[in-house]
């Protein structure tokens, strides 16, 4: 049996759902094995509720499902602003900090001021390859790049504007503020655009880490996905579970999982509460059809700003 592993806590802003590895998370370069396993080894569970569940297991459980519905956006209500950010989307630069993972990404912070409803962008560092960037920091406890500067491209401006982005983002702040009296405080929202991508029957897109883990933060910090795309992939189910299940993969038998379920359609989503539960998501190949697949996402990690003064 597996010791115990040490809870390695992140910042919030490290990406959301999908960061690095923790170098004690026994991950690894397993992702060829796994994604053979992709779709078998899945249990059903009888509290992996649905989209349509609501917010409470959010509460009650820390982790909960929603669909477009759930969201206020009634079906087609927001078909030009989905397909505006799925161009975006299509474009994406490839992750330099995941080489060979087929994973393509953007990172922006955003902060928003309750007392005033004032959510605003925070501008980018100048960059003469993308424009502008943005510092992406795991904090010193991350293993893999300690006390390490990293940036990575900008959301880039016309998207920033972009109606049903603000909606999701607005939407997410919400539940945040009726889960947690943060009226007082700025909250910080770390906004990455995430595409698993591939081009043919013999790759695999492959996020990371590739185990169960946590994203660290105060016990403040929710997670927010939100589907944009997902065409002609398998793959790519996401799996919830205790926190003492993180840096174990989802078919060990001692992870202790509480659901598991795949998006599927535009807006699915789901939020999690960090600090109670682990959660991971798996890796995706191309479907049937021909040419290439894909499976993007919005993720928003919010949390109160915490002066270090």
């Amino acid at each position: 049996m597996r010791g115990v592993r040490r809870k390695d806590l992140w910042l919030v802003l490290q990406g959301g759902v999908e960061p690095v590895a923790r170098r004690d998370a026994p991950c690894g370069d397993r992702w060829e094995e796994h994604v053979e396993k992709a779709e078998t080894r899945r249990r059903s569970h009888s509290d992996a509720g649905g989209p349509g569940e609501g917010l409470d297991g959010l509460r009650e459980r820390g982790f909960a499902r929603y669909g477009a519905e759930r969201l206020g956006i009634p079906a087609g209500s927001a078909h030009g602003d989905l397909a505006r950010m799925r161009e975006v989307f299509a474009a994406l630069p490839p992750d330099p900090y995941a080489p060979g993972t087929h994973r393509f990404r953007r990172y922006s912070h955003a902060v928003y001021l309750p007392w005033k409803d004032e959510l605003s962008w925070i501008p980018g560092i100048p960059d003469p390859v993308h424009g502008t960037v943005t510092d992406f920091s795991q904090g010193e406890e991350n293993p893999e790049y300690p006390r390490t500067r990293r940036v990575l491209p900008d959301i880039p401006e016309e998207l920033r504007g972009n109606a049903l982005l603000l909606r999701l983002l607005r939407w997410d702040i919400e539940q945040v503020l009726s889960l947690k009296n943060l009226g007082r405080r700025p909250l910080w929202a770390g906004v990455h655009l995430i595409k698993l991508g591939v081009d043919g029957p013999d790759q695999a897109a492959v996020s990371s880490p590739d185990c169960l883990h946590q994203d660290g933060g105060s016990a403040s910090t929710f997670t927010f996905a939100h589907l944009i795309n997902r065409t002609n992939v398998t793959g790519g189910q996401n799996v919830i579970a205790t926190p003492g299940s993180a840096g174990l993969q989802p078919e060990d038998p001692w992870a202790d999982i509480h659901a598991d379920f795949t998006l599927t359609d535009p807006l699915d989503g789901y939020a999690v509460h960090d600090h109670r539960v682990s959660h991971y998501v798996g890796p995706v190949r191309a479907g049937s059809e021909p040419g290439p697949g894909e499976r993007s996402i919005l993720i928003v990690g919010l949390a109160p700003y915490v002066p270090q003064l």
